[in-house]
């Protein structure tokens, strides 16, 4: 894997951010699993044990907006969001409030109603522009649009509104990582962590240093592990080594990744470097070894199929290779690698 993809799919796995990653996942997976039990009777459903009290206080009092707010959070609760969507409206009608406004864009993006919800939060943002929710939302809500220039000038505004605020600069860092603008991506996560200097904002920088072969990142992970107080240590060690792997600094990546091997036998990205490490050394047999090890800790990371194929390739032993190619390419079949590899074992 590409030094660059290799961090940004760490990031990935090391964070959850408050909206940006999280939401997209939510909106999307809880939009294709709703659509049968939408799709039944409003009235049925409504009229139901469930929501029958709350169904009969809204005609007893029609104009109460927190009775249409507590049912529609109840139908998104039972994964009844087209249904909870009608509720949602009355409610913001009735009482158009930012708590309000905030989960009725959720909704809105649950039943994959992006335009929507864009026009409901600039509406908005028109009355309540401080508001770092509304601002982070329809940055959110470009990006799952497909539009994220509309989306990093969204963050761009709130900046201007709001420097101070670390979680701008964080998503805005993110998104332009994932568009590989890095330049870009590591100035807005400076600025993070320079306003707030943090365990996931520092990882999320320290990850692209480590990217861009930039010494910075052993002074960055060094203040990380003298501050940690969440258990981050070996995620840091694991930069650290990664760096001094991709900068030949060979005896100090080994020292990073057997430090986090003794401190988690599990880590199987650890052994995946260690082993890589040993496989540029030209100790195949040790690096197989290694590899080995990772793929029986994880046996679904591609990776650790992959460089054993490499090293049984390098060894003269094809059919042991082509089995561990072709392992790597089930388990991806976007490894394009592990596709070659196979073609080569075949010929």
């Amino acid at each position: 894997m590409p030094a660059f993809e290799k961090y940004i799919t760490q990031m990935k796995k090391w964070f959850s951010l408050p909206g940006l990653l999280l939401m997209g996942v939510l909106c999307w997976a809880c939009s294709c699993n709703s659509g049968t039990k939408d799709k039944e009777s409003a009235e049925k459903v409504l009229s139901s044990p469930l929501y029958a009290g709350l169904t009969d206080s809204i005609k007893q009092f029609p104009q109460n907006h927190e009775l249409y707010l507590q049912r529609a959070v109840l139908l998104s609760q039972n994964n009844r969001h087209e249904i909870a969507m009608a509720d949602y409206k009355k409610a913001w009608e009735l009482k158009p409030e930012e708590h309000i406004a905030l989960q009725y864009v959720s909704n809105l993006m649950l039943i994959n109603r992006p335009e929507e919800a864009i026009s409901l939060l600039k509406e908005s943002l028109a009355k309540w522009p401080a508001n770092p929710d509304l601002h982070r939302r329809l940055g959110e809500a470009y990006t799952q649009m497909g539009e994220p220039q509309k989306a990093i000038s969204q963050y761009n505004e709130w900046a201007q509104q709001d420097s101070l605020n670390f979680e701008v600069w964080y998503e805005k860092g993110v998104l332009l990582a994932q568009l590989k603008d890095t330049p870009a991506a590591i100035e807005a996560l400076e600025q993070s962590y320079k306003v707030q200097p943090i365990n996931y904002n520092g990882l999320a920088l320290a990850s692209l240093y480590a990217a861009t072969l930039n010494p910075k990142v052993i002074t960055l992970c060094d203040d990380l592990i003298r501050k940690d107080t969440s258990g981050i240590i070996n995620d840091v060690l694991y930069l650290k080594g990664s760096f001094y792997s991709d900068t030949k600094q060979y005896d100090k990546a080994m020292q990073m990744f057997n430090e986090c091997i003794s401190r988690d036998w599990k880590f199987a990205d650890a052994y995946i470097e260690k082993g890589i490490v040993l496989h540029d050394l030209k100790k195949y047999d040790s690096a197989l070894k290694v590899f080995t090890m990772a793929a029986t800790v994880q046996n679904t990371n591609p990776d650790a199929w992959y460089w054993m194929a490499r090293c049984y390739e390098v060894l003269g032993k094809k059919d042991l290779a082509l089995v561990n190619y072709q392992r790597a390419a089930a388990i991806d079949k976007n490894f394009e690698e592990a596709r070659e590899g196979i073609e080569r074992m075949k010929k």
